[in-house]
């Protein structure tokens, strides 16, 4: 989608720092991060939200899941992190493209808001 800033990132028309790089999803660290690791995992295909995704895109979304983990133990918050998926305006998704914010390096409560 030519107006979608994760297709940007993802297309390398847009700069972000990544943190990994892979076929089918893009991980960078987002510009306004809510903990002192703040990651968004992005898959390449553009999936407006959660609720837009089809059967088809299961092993995808099971495939950002691994990730996250994987990303986790890298940057040293393994022991501890948050994935977080906002579905819709009223959740709080900003970007009209499925995102997950992987959040750690501090004490996260619950509930979180």
């Amino acid at each position: 989608m030519s107006d979608c800033i994760f297709c940007k990132i993802a297309s390398g028309e847009a700069k972000a720092r990544i943190v990994l790089d892979e076929e089918d999803l893009l991980a960078f660290l987002d510009l306004n991060p809510q903990a002192p690791t703040h990651v968004l995992i992005v898959p390449r295909k553009h999936i407006a939200s959660l609720s837009d995704a089809g059967p088809e895109d299961g092993a995808l979304l099971g495939r950002i899941q691994l990730a996250a983990a994987k990303i986790a133990a890298q940057l040293g918050i393994g022991d501890g992190f948050r994935l977080v998926a906002n579905n819709g305006r009223k959740a709080g998704q900003a970007v009209d493209h499925v995102h997950y914010h992987l959040l750690g390096g501090r004490r996260l409560l619950w509930p979180p808001g």
